[in-house]
C-alpha cells in the first residue's frame, strides 16, 4: 500500500471497489479481478471487468495488545504472516500455501496443523465487512445470518473487504517428530488421543499433520512450539532439501517458526516433482524465489490451457487422464476405511493428513462441532481412460465421503447434482440468505460455480 493513513487508503480501496461493482452491467458475471488463484475448477471465460480489488491486499493495523489485526480481505497469508511474526503473533490457522488470502480462506475454508485445536480461520474472525451481491458493503459478526453462512460460500454471498482477526502468540522455533505408523487404525486412534489430551508421549502438541506414503507407511508430524533450538541448527527446505522426503528420512527436526509455516509452499507439498523441480540439477538451476506454488499453478495453468500432457499421453498411447485433485474431510474413525477403499481405487500417493476440530456449527459445511475429522488431501492425475472427462474417480470420492460421514471441499471440481448439493450445503439457508443480501441475484450461485463451472 502506498504512504499515509491506513484506514484512509483501505476506505479509497473500498469505494474504488463499490464503483467497479456498479460498473458491472445487469447480466454479466460478477467476480474478482485478482491475479493469483487457489481454485482448481475451471470456469467460463468471461470479458466483462472483475472487481477492482488492487487496493484491498495489506494488512490494516496489528495489535499487540488485544493480540487482534485489522486485514483487508485480498491480503495474502504471506503478507499477513509478514506483518505479525515481527511481533510475536500468528493467525489462529495459517493455510499452507502463501498466496491464499485471508478472505479467500474463509469464504472457501482453509486448514492447516494447528486447526486440530484452533478449528477452520473464520472461527477466528471476530467481525468482518463483505460487498454483497447488491452492492453496499456489510458489517457482519458471529451470530448473524451473513457471516454464519459465508464460510464455504467461495463469493456466492459476497466479498469480504475486511477481517479483525484474532492473533495467537508464538516462539522462534518449531521441535518436529515424524512419528510412523504402519497401521492406519493405530494412527487414527493416536490423532483422537492428540486431540483430546493435546500431547503425545508426555511432550505438548502445538501443530499435528499426517503424510501417508504407502499403506504401511505412514506419519504424523508432531509440531511444539519453543523458544530453544538446544544448539541446533534449523533445517532449510527452501534450499535443495525437499521437506516431504524429511519426513520420511528423520525423525526429529527443528525449524524456525517462519519456516515452518511455509515448509509445504517450496514445493506445493510433493506437486512440484511434476515440472522437475525436486530432480537435484534441475533444482540448482531453478531460482529459489521461483520454488513456490503460486508458480507451479501457474505453470499447471499453461498445461491445461495448450493440453500439454494430454497431447503427450496420446502421442504415448496412455490413457486420458482424469484430475483427482481434492481435499476431503473423514471422522477420524473413518479414516482407515476411507484410505483402504482410495488405495483400492484411486491408487494415489502421498496424501495429506490434517486433523481437524469445529468449535461450533457453521451452516454451509455442517461438521459436527467438538467431533473430531482428518482433511485427506490428494493432488494429481489418474489414467483412466475415455471416460475421464466425466469424473468417474471424483464422483467415486464424492459418494465415499459422504457415506463416511464427511464432507468434500469445493475449492476443485465437483459432480453433484442439486438436489444433493442442497441437501450436503445447507442450499435452501444459503438461498434464504442470497436473497436478503442479493436479491437482483447478481452473484453467482454456490452451485453454479461449483457444479456448472461458471
Amino acid at each position: 500500500m502506498t504512504s499515509g493513513d491506513p484506514w484512509e487508503q483501505h476506505e479509497r480501496a473500498v469505494s474504488r471497489l463499490v464503483e467497479s461493482a456498479a460498473a458491472i452491467p445487469a447480466g454479466q458475471p460478477v467476480r474478482l479481478a485478482k491475479r493469483t488463484s487457489n481454485l482448481f475448477r475451471p470456469r467460463q471465460a468471461t470479458t466483462t471487468p472483475g472487481l477492482d480489488v488492487s487496493g484491498l491486499t495489506g494488512v490494516i493495523e496489528v495489535d499487540p495488545e488485544t493480540r487482534t489485526a485489522q486485514v483487508q480481505g485480498m491480503c495474502t497469508y504471506e503478507d499477513l504472516v509478514d506483518a505479525t511474526l515481527p511481533h510475536g503473533l500468528i493467525p489462529y490457522v495459517v493455510p499452507q500455501l502463501r498466496t491464499i488470502t485471508l478472505g479467500g480462506a474463509v469464504t472457501g475454508l482453509g486448514i492447516e496443523s494447528t486447526s486440530f485445536r484452533n478449528g477452520l480461520p473464520h472461527e477466528s474472525v471476530l467481525d468482518m465487512d463483505v460487498l454483497t451481491g447488491a452492492g453496499e458493503v456489510v458489517t457482519c459478526r458471529p451470530g448473524d445470518d451473513l457471516f454464519d453462512a459465508f464460510p464455504n460460500s467461495y463469493g456466492s454471498l459476497g466479498y469480504a473487504t475486511r477481517l479483525r482477526i484474532e492473533l495467537e502468540p508464538v516462539p522462534t522455533y518449531v521441535a518436529l517428530r515424524h512419528v510412523r505408523f504402519d497401521d492406519a487404525a493405530l494412527l487414527a486412534k493416536t490423532v483422537a488421543e492428540i486431540v483430546e489430551t493435546g500431547e503425545h508421549a508426555g511432550e505438548r502438541v502445538d501443530g499435528l499433520d499426517g503424510t501417508a506414503f504407502e499403506p504401511g507407511e505412514l506419519y504424523l508430524t508432531l509440531a511444539r512450539w519453543t523458544d530453544s533450538a538446544d544448539g541446533a541448527v534449523p533445517s532449510d527446505y527452501t534450499g535443495q532439501q525437499v521437506y516431504f522426503r524429511s519426513v520420511q528420512e528423520r525423525a526429529t527436526d527443528l525449524l524456525t517458526m517462519y519456516d515452518y509455516l511455509w515448509r509445504w509452499d517450496t514445493d506445493w507439498f510433493w506437486c512440484s516433482g511434476a515440472f522437475g523441480a525436486q530432480h537435484p540439477l534441475i533444482r540448482r538451476v531453478w531460482p529459489a524465489r521461483l520454488r513456490r506454488s503460486d508458480v507451479y499453478h501457474r505453470l499447471l495453468g499453461l498445461d491445461r490451457r495448450f493440453a500439454i500432457a494430454d497431447r503427450l499421453d496420446r502421442r504415448a498411447g496412455r490413457p486420458m487422464r482424469e484430475r483427482v485433485i481434492q481435499d476431503v474431510e473423514v471422522p477420524v474413525e473413518r479414516l482407515p476405511e476411507f484410505l483402504e477403499w482410495f488405495d483400492a481405487e484411486v491408487g494415489m500417493r502421498p496424501v495429506w493428513l490434517c486433523p481437524l476440530v469445529a468449535k461450533r456449527p457453521w451452516s454451509t459445511y455442517p461438521l459436527e462441532p467438538g467431533e473430531t475429522y482428518v482433511n485427506v488431501g490428494f493432488w494429481g492425475t489418474v489414467h483412466v481412460g475415455d471416460d475421464a472427462p466425466e469424473g468417474p474417480l471424483n464422483r467415486a470420492i464424492e459418494a465415499k465421503v459422504h457415506e463416511l460421514g464427511g464432507h468434500k471441499s469445493l475449492y476443485s471440481e465437483a459432480f453433484y447434482d442439486a438436489e444433493t448439493f442442497d441437501r450436503l450445503y445447507d442450499g435452501a439457508n444459503l438461498a434464504a440468505v442470497k436473497r436478503r443480501y442479493d436479491p437482483d441475484d447478481r452473484l453467482t450461485t454456490l452451485f453454479d460455480k461449483a457444479v456448472r463451472k461458471r
